[in-house]
Order: C-alpha cells, then structure tokens, then sequence
C-alpha cells in the first residue's frame, strides 16, 4: 500500500486507464453484447500502453534520482525503487487478467 502513496499523478491516471477495461469486462460479464466486446480491444491496447510508458517513466525517474545522489548509491536503495517501478505494470496487468476473465464469464453466458 505503500508504494501506491508514492505514485505521481501520471502513474493514478494510467492506472485509471487500466481499471477501464476491468470494469467494461466485468460489466460485459453481466450483460454481453457486441458493442462492449468491440470495446474491450480499444481499451485493452490503450491500459498496455499506460503499464508501459508508466513502467518507463518509473524507470526513468529512478535514473535521474540515482544520478543526482552524491558518491555511491547502496544497492538497498536501488533495488526499493526497482521494485517500486514494477509495482505499476503488476497492477496494471492484473487488471487486464481480471478484465479478460470477466469476458470469458461473459462469452460462455452468450454461448
């Protein structure tokens, strides 16, 4: 929980772009139809592309924060904003898996 308190604005509005299609999946889950299945395709690409320009922009930061540190950098320290970064794309996917499971609840419901 942590790690979410750290996060700038860019990193919660790409994790709102994420939570997109779990939310569209999960309404698809209910009441299937073809125009949220079309959605499902926009959406899923568009919260890929925020995991992965998030991901980036975390590491980039995390650069730019080791180069400005004077003398050596403990390894500890490194490895926290590491996994601080990689906290971003596990969210970020884990909603997508939610979002396509709920479209398989969904299609075997259309079936």
């Amino acid at each position: 929980m942590r790690v979410i308190l750290n996060w700038g604005p860019v990193a919660f509005l790409g994790a709102l772009v994420c939570a997109a299609p779990m939310v569209v999946g999960v309404w698809f889950a209910f009441r299937p139809n073809e125009r949220l299945l079309g959605l499902m395709r926009p959406l899923t690409l568009a919260a890929t592309f925020a995991a992965v320009s998030n991901t980036t922009l975390a590491l980039v930061n995390t650069l730019v924060w080791i180069s400005r540190r004077e003398g050596e950098v403990p390894i500890t320290i490194i490895s926290i904003q590491l996994a601080e970064t990689l906290a971003v794309p596990f969210i970020s996917f884990g909603c997508l898996t939610a979002a396509w499971l709920a479209v398989a609840v969904g299609m075997r419901k259309q079936l």
